[in-house]
């Protein structure tokens, strides 16, 4: 009798399937580990980007913001040296910030090797230094930050070509741009529309360095407003007011084609105790230096312009005006020209400033209107721009004497919330942040 004999089919049993299941663990655990690790460096390296980004935009924001007061020295050079120190010394501060100390080893003693600070004319570009003597738009780049690696340099061997270095960068650009002013003085210019063309230097018909009289005084000719009317505007009640808005104190903020209020009136106490302010005179009361300080450079000419009527006049000669610098007779006059070089100075450390001055509290921000078949006394007057005008000198407290002269200045420093568009106009500027754009190709960089 024949024995049959069943094959039975091989089965692993528990001991044998134990080595595979350990191997599949420490695979596993080996992938969530370097994920984990990863992630760790990741969020490691987004955190410093953000740091990093943060220190360079108050880099340019500051470099730009110094650029602004002296570009109007005698050496760009100078200038440029100034905006990179100002920028540098920014960005040194913000890395030494408190929760910073990585960003404040890689920076160390040398800001100048670890960023970058470039200068130029457009925002566009190009950027380079000490940039064009028109520079107004400022550029800091950090090409490579190096950071810690923690498990990042494991994970490369994982890969092939590696990850690379561990590294984070950044670039921000910064410059003016127009804005509708809120710290206005009560004061308006009357403006032809007609003649308005920044391309050629002419804007509402004036241009730089014009000599305007801002305010006239008493018996003086105060046409094309009205009779009655010494180019004040009505910003609020009463001579209080007046005061407060020529220390510039303003707070209401107008737009172009608002319409404005004259104030019929002298008001010449209130006037000259609130704009003699920026020369470091205090007088009336209610108004004090640290509300309200003088300018970084307050001398003007001795004696005073006065206006017979006809015209500003300098010991009985006519001013005139040739690319900002104004003479009478063949006798040079303390003018815009000359505070620039100053104020310059000043940024740089010279003596003879104000110790407590501040930048551009003698230029005025006020109204340009249209003020074309108005002859009224509290007439509505529709604005057309924001003019910034450069006060030559105190104004005097007589009622004759009483008139506030200015030179018309392209731009100033503004207030209120920046426009969209690079600074292409005149009047009130606010320096912002853009976005950087690669030389020549309109193309914003990533890291910016």
């Amino acid at each position: 009798m024949m024995n049959l004999r069943i094959q039975q089919p091989f089965t692993s049993t528990p001991r044998r399937q134990e080595g595979s299941v350990s191997v599949l663990m420490v695979i596993a655990l080996a992938s969530m580990a370097m994920m984990a690790a990863l992630a760790l460096d990741g969020g490691h390296m987004m955190l410093n980007k953000t740091r990093l980004q943060n220190v360079v935009d108050a880099a340019a924001l500051s470099g730009a913001k110094t650029l602004s007061q002296v570009e109007g020295g005698v050496n760009s050079v100078s200038a440029a040296n100034a905006t990179r120190t100002a920028a540098l010394n920014t960005l040194i501060q913000n890395a030494n910030a408190t929760g910073n100390n990585e960003l404040a080893t890689a920076v160390g003693g040398n800001a100048g090797t670890f960023a970058v600070v470039e200068l130029a004319s457009s925002v566009y570009g190009p950027f380079a230094f000490p940039g064009p003597t028109d520079a107004k738009y400022v550029r800091v780049s950090v090409q490579s930050y190096k950071l810690t690696g923690f498990f990042w340099n494991f994970a490369q061997a994982f890969g092939p070509g590696g990850l690379g270095t561990k590294a984070v960068a950044a670039i921000a650009t910064a410059g003016p741009s127009p804005t509708s002013p809120c710290d206005l003085a009560p004061l308006m210019v009357c403006g032809d529309k007609t003649k308005n063309d920044p391309a050629a230097g002419m804007f509402w018909g004036f241009q730089f360095g014009n000599l305007q009289v801002l305010k006239t005084g008493s018996g003086k000719s105060s046409d094309p407003i009205g009779p009655g009317n010494f180019q004040l505007l009505d910003f609020g009640t009463g001579g209080n007011a007046v005061k407060e808005e020529m220390a510039g104190g303003g707070k209401v903020c107008r737009n172009v084609g608002d319409n404005v209020l004259t104030e019929p009136g002298n008001k010449v106490g209130p006037a000259s105790q609130g704009l003699n302010t920026r020369f470091g005179i205090y007088q009336g009361g209610q108004i004090s230096a640290s509300a309200y300080p003088p300018d970084l450079v307050t001398t003007s000419s001795d004696p005073a312009i006065t206006d017979d009527g006809t015209g500003p006049k300098y010991n009985g000669q006519a001013v005139t005006s040739n690319n900002g610098n104004l003479t009478a007779g063949g006798n040079p006059i303390l003018d815009y020209n000359d505070w620039r070089t100053s104020v310059a100075a000043c940024m740089a450390g010279a003596s003879g400033c104000e110790s407590n001055g501040v930048f551009e509290r003698r230029m005025l921000k006020i109204v340009v209107g249209d003020c074309a078949g108005k002859n009224n006394g509290a007439t509505s007057i529709p604005v057309l721009g924001f003019g910034c005008y450069f006060v030559v000198q105190p104004m005097d407290g007589g009622g004759k004497d009483a008139e506030i002269f200015g030179q018309f200045v392209q731009k100033c420093e503004g207030d209120n919330v920046a426009g969209p568009s690079p600074s292409t106009d005149a009047g009130p500027q606010i320096i912002q942040l853009y976005k950087t754009y690669l030389t020549g190709s309109g193309t914003p960089s990533t890291d910016s």
